[in-house]
């Protein structure tokens, strides 16, 4: 080719200006002025972004008629429009305007995109005016490609300041936090949205319509904060009054480099609109700037632009060797370079080689070929995926002339889902800008009209579902309505529902619960500023409440095993340990909104309702702590029964019970004290509802009531069991508080242990030699002890070793002796017994609850908890050896056989005071001692089991 082709010749044309200084100077709203200032205009743009907004702007001065938008993804043309927005590289340069404006023309050093910027500015004129605008660090070189142009240096209206580092979270408002990566995005807004609300983003990638919605969520107040690139650099004119930095390099589609001085100064001059001052800073662990590098950007004063990326825009097309070539001509100026491979000439690359596609020849086909090499890889996916892609179109194009439609449809219908996280969103509109920029091409579908529309209906649904993901990610919508109600007085009250949740625009930002207003979830740092902004509704409420509760009868008033005390559902306040076990202190739950008289008066009905509970569930222990009727060892007694909150072990108070007489315990039974075998005990004060706040007291005197047991054992009690398994982590005294007793590994309800006393009992003073005529009862063995019948297991609840734990702990002891093999006939009999006994634990048991009638004290009906036998277990037992097991009480030698009447006879006189446990040691320590004759001048107590043994030895 001729060498004069490539010689640099930047067209001419009348008044041409350059404008150029540094951000906030004014040059894009001059360049919009003196573009409606001509009858047709055009004016290219770095952004699709940027060329929405001022193609908005123009729509709303000049009519909707009369401007056209051009982009790689977008064409709005009128049929009579008039002014041309573009983005530089979709210019439609063969139009004749009469004013042409060229906007970030610094970004002619890039190097990918560069060499368009560079074009433009050597060959785009206006027939009356042409305006290029950029950073001052481009006047030397504009001046030497340029001769002719007037250079106007504009200065910044306001000034920038660095102001050092502060945490993210620390930001003041009005922020944008910069940084270079989305997922370095994605981070800092995400801890904003925990911390102060929120944040709008705003990167490159993004869709015009997701990038308006979400400018629109920062410029109307709805969050605070701005998280961005780099490109909130290239002219989008927002209220940013401050920038801070949270990195310093970028990955330039090259390599990983550090930003340069005006590239930063581009980015910070963002703070500060018009004539209010900004200012800039870094955050989140950057190394701090340079005494230099701040010098620089606050005063504007950078190294000048050295050299232009540049590439020949005389293309060969007579064949793709020739247009190749023509691409790769040097450049012949000093102040230009040639751009390295570009993604168009790889794609070109890739054509040449690909098998599917022979040699391509002739300017028609050269020139397709270098149309579909121009399309974008808004993916950034491997060259030879996008080559894939650029190889089937050009098949297409070239066989049939236009795209396969099914081809486009499957293309299309694959990112027509709007489901999806931000992640899968943002890759389906990159993949859908593909085909947008394809269905915008001349002439390469059948009905470009109808793929236009329908690429842009997705696009659109994708940006808006994006929008919706990214602010439901990174925006909380109550936090962000109370801040705009705290700076804006005039906003609508929040309103309170009958709940008590708290809403303000529609978005709920707390609940009231009792006298406190308690936000919902992340209130971050504005947690104090929040409060006083719902403060106005809440503090009207809460009084209004504490007027309620003053006025409340006593049952709206709840106090549960938590210590909390409930009016209507709602905590209000906290049980308090007192000076006294019976009076605790009620300590009112409430924020700063219930103070003065309305606390006092709130105070003074809970405590009066709280001690009229106390005094109503626990009447009968409070008697007995001041008896009128009762004095010397009885008054200590009673008093000791209230202070073990209705449940006194027998053996505590041994001595003094033995002193007491019959019309003393008389009294005391009167009162509603029963004389039990191994408890003293109220059995009214067993009900659930004073076991209940029982377990309350007692823990508020001995660890809390959030130790464990407190909240459980009430659930044991009102499900009616008359014993339960040990929990180990539970303190023992706080079974014994709610009314059982602790044997073996099981802890047994008190007044069912008096039943099993009473059942024993009969068994082990049971004499045949005095009762030949009188049916031994069912469960009585020779020498006074007992076999455990059904009746025992029923009433308990358990069997086995369960049940045998219970009797060892009680000071049984058993003998176990084995069953000797017999005749068939007598062996079938034999055997029939613990069949028998077997059988009957499997079944309902009745017995149980007919001999709990006669018990006027007994505070509820034993729940049937026999233990079955299961069939393995029956089978196994077959096979094993059976024992008889005969229990004694503990302390005497029942292994000799007996020996006849006589010595039967005098067993029942040495048997008195079985069943009677003494200081742990079972329920007949003095069983082999000689026994000193009872003072006839002591009347017998009819509970104890003396009595009963005085009765059957009278028979």
């Amino acid at each position: 080719m001729n060498a004069p082709h490539h010689f640099i010749r930047p067209a001419k044309g009348p008044n041409l200006k350059a404008i150029l200084g540094p951000t906030n100077t004014g040059k894009t709203h001059y360049a919009i002025e003196r573009l409606l200032a001509y009858r047709s205009g055009m004016i290219g743009l770095p952004l699709r972004l940027l060329a929405r907004e001022i193609y908005q702007t123009l729509c709303k001065r000049a009519g909707t008629d009369a401007v056209a938008l051009v982009t790689g993804e977008e064409r709005i043309v009128p049929d009579k429009a008039r002014y041309w927005v573009a983005t530089v590289e979709a210019m439609p340069t063969e139009l004749v305007v009469d004013c042409v404006v060229v906007d970030e023309i610094q970004t002619a050093t890039h190097l990918d995109r560069g060499h368009v910027f560079t074009d433009r500015i050597l060959h785009c004129r206006g027939t009356q005016e042409t305006l290029l605008l950029g950073a001052g660090t481009m006047a030397p070189i504009i001046s030497a490609l340029l001769p002719d142009v007037d250079i106007i240096m504009r200065p910044r209206f306001s000034n920038l300041d660095y102001v050092g580092s502060k945490k993210i979270t620390r930001q003041p408002r009005r922020s944008a936090i910069v940084a270079f990566s989305a997922n370095e995005v994605y981070a800092i807004a995400e801890l904003l949205r925990r911390q102060r609300g929120g944040a709008a983003v705003v990167m490159g990638a993004l869709s015009p319509r997701t990038r308006n919605a979400q400018v629109d969520l920062y410029e109307n107040g709805d969050v605070d904060f701005l998280v961005a690139t780099d490109a909130i650099g290239m002219g989008l004119n927002l209220d940013i009054e401050h920038v801070a930095f949270a990195a310093d390099m970028k990955f330039d589609g090259k390599q990983l480099r550090h930003l340069t001085p005006a590239e930063m100064a581009q980015i910070a001059g963002r703070a500060g609109r018009y004539k209010r001052d900004g200012t800039f800073g870094i955050t989140a662990g950057l190394e701090p700037f340079s005494d230099e590098v701040i010098e620089q950007l606050e005063t504007h004063q950078f190294a000048p632009v050295k050299v232009l990326q540049w590439r020949s825009r005389d293309y060969d097309l007579r064949s793709l060797d020739a247009l190749r070539q023509s691409l790769e001509v040097p450049a012949q100026h000093k102040l230009l370079t040639n751009i390295p491979t570009a993604k168009d000439q790889l794609a070109l690359e890739f054509l040449q080689r690909h098998p599917n596609i022979g040699d391509i020849r002739g300017r028609e086909q050269t020139s397709l070929a270098w149309e579909c090499a121009q399309i974008p890889d808004y993916r950034s996916i491997s060259p030879a995926q996008h080559g894939e892609i650029i190889a089937t179109i050009f098949q297409n194009l070239g066989s049939n002339g236009y795209i396969f439609e099914d081809w486009m449809d499957e293309q299309v219908s694959f990112c027509d889902n709007s489901v999806g996280d931000i992640d899968t969103l943002s890759n389906r509109i990159k993949q859908i800008r593909t085909w947008t920029f394809v269905a915008n091409r001349k002439d390469w579908l059948k009905d470009p009209t109808y793929w236009r529309e329908k690429t842009s209906e997705i696009e659109n649904n994708l940006s808006d579902a994006l929008h919706e993901r990214l602010t439901q990610r990174f925006v909380d919508r109550r936090t962000s309505v109370l801040l705009r109600h705290l700076r804006d007085k005039n906003m609508t009250t929040p309103e309170i529902s009958q709940s008590g949740d708290v809403s303000l625009e529609g978005h709920k930002i707390g609940s009231i619960e009792g006298f406190r207003f308690n936000l919902s979830p992340g209130e971050g740092d504005d947690a104090k500023n929040l409060r006083t902004a719902a403060g106005v509704a809440i503090a009207p409420e809460i009084k209004k409440r504490a007027e309620k509760v003053t006025d409340a009868p006593n049952d709206e008033f709840v106090l549960a095993t938590d210590g909390l005390i409930r009016w209507r559902g709602e905590v209000i306040a906290d049980l308090a340990q007192g000076d006294d076990m019976f009076r605790p202190r009620a300590v009112i739950l409430a924020d700063e909104s219930l103070s003065g008289a309305e606390l006092e008066s709130v105070q003074e009905r809970v405590t009066l309702w709280l001690k009229h509970h106390v005094n109503t569930l626990l009447e009968p222990l409070l008697q007995l702590r001041e008896p009128t009727e009762l004095e010397g060892t009885a008054r200590g007694v009673a008093y000791q029964i209230a202070e073990k909150l209705g449940v006194l072990p027998r053996q505590e108070v041994s001595q003094d019970v033995k002193a007491l007489d019959q019309d003393v315990r008389g009294i005391m039974r009167k009162m509603g004290v029963k004389f039990g075998a191994y408890h003293i005990y109220v059995p009214l004060s067993l009900k659930p509802a004073p076991r209940e706040l029982a377990l309350v007291l007692w823990a508020l005197q001995n660890g809390g009531v959030r130790q464990p047991g407190v909240s459980e054992l009430p659930q044991i009690i009102l499900s009616g069991r008359t014993s339960i398994d040990v929990d180990p982590s539970f303190a023992k005294e706080l079974y014994e508080i709610a009314g059982f007793k602790v044997v073996g590994q099981r802890a047994v309800r008190v007044d069912i242990l008096e039943r099993l006393a009473d059942l024993i009992r009969p068994l082990i003073s049971f004499d045949p030699a005095r009762n030949q005529e009188v049916e031994a009862p069912e469960g009585a063995a020779p020498g006074n002890g007992f076999r455990v019948t059904v009746e025992m297991t029923s009433l308990l609840g358990c069997a086995g070793e369960e049940f045998n734990s219970v009797l060892k702990s009680l000071g049984y002891r058993v003998n176990r002796t084995k069953i000797e093999a017999k005749p068939e006939e007598a062996k079938a009999e034999n055997a029939d017994t613990p069949a028998k006994a077997e059988e009957a634990a499997a079944e309902t048991p009745a017995p149980a609850e007919e001999a709990a009638a006669p018990e006027a004290d007994a505070t509820a009906e034993p729940a049937v908890a026999a233990k079955e036998t299961t069939d393995e277990a029956g089978a196994t037992a077959e096979a094993e050896e059976q024992f008889d097991e005969i229990w004694f009480p503990g302390g005497r030698n029942n292994n000799r056989k007996p020996q006849g009447a006589k010595s039967g006879a005098k067993r029942p006189a040495k048997g008195q005071k079985r069943g009677k446990p003494q200081q742990g040691k079972g329920p007949n320590r003095h069983a082999n001692q000689n026994q000193r004759p009872a003072k006839k001048e002591k009347p017998i107590d009819p509970d104890s089991p003396f009595a009963a043994l005085m009765a059957l030895k009278k028979q």
